[in-house]
């Protein structure tokens, strides 16, 4: 028996802000696994079956093009990424080709992986959004990124975002939607937000 395709997906990467937070200037440039955060990422997005990303800079965008590889991607720059997440995600999902699924991740996430990608590829249906989740520590079930968008539901989607909401508001408006795929056994999926979170970094 042969196994059901992929869906065709592109993968789009929110690497705009500034980590002011952190401390340490952009997170795309922070140094992982021998390159930097931005290029990892992409290129795991790719590893797990999306057939190509748009990768969104913002803070510091003409030095992260500088310092990084990032010519296997689409590079986009969200001029207005002092406003927050929100017109990151807007940016990202308008360069995607139009009749693909959009899997959205952000590049504060090192733990990340392949296999996360994949697995919200499978188990994916047509009209709905599959998001990764992780147990908390009383083992319930908690919604985090990536994300996987059905085509059909990216421009209402796009159009709910705002200032430094994604699709969390699309989600909370159509909680009917959304499919929970487990995927603690991968990360727990924390941000990297503060100093005392760079041990996620490895």
């Amino acid at each position: 028996m042969t196994a059901s395709p992929l869906p065709q997906a592109t993968g789009v990467l929110l690497a705009a802000g500034a980590g002011t937070r952190l401390g340490r200037g952009p997170k795309a440039l922070l140094p992982f696994r021998g390159r930097t955060l931005v290029e990892v990422l992409a290129d795991m997005l790719v590893d797990g079956g999306c057939r190509g990303v748009v990768v969104v800079l913002g803070a510091g965008a003409g030095d992260v093009r500088g310092r990084t590889d990032l010519a296997r991607h689409t590079v986009v720059e969200n001029r207005e990424w002092t406003g927050g997440m929100g017109s990151s995600f807007q940016t990202g999902l308008d360069r995607a080709p139009p009749e693909d699924h959009v899997l959205v991740a952000l590049v504060d996430q090192p733990g990340l992986t392949a296999e996360t990608v994949a697995r919200l590829l499978r188990e994916h249906r047509p009209g709905r959004v599959t998001t990764a989740a992780y147990a908390d520590a009383s083992g319930q079930l908690r919604r985090g990124h990536p994300l996987l968008l059905d085509a059909t539901l990216r421009a209402e989607a796009a159009a709910s975002a705002g200032g430094d909401v994604g699709a969390r508001f699309f989600l909370q408006a159509h909680p009917e939607l959304v499919d929970l795929v487990d995927c603690s056994d991968q990360s727990r999926g924390e941000d990297l937000d503060t100093p005392d979170q760079l041990h996620l970094l490895g």
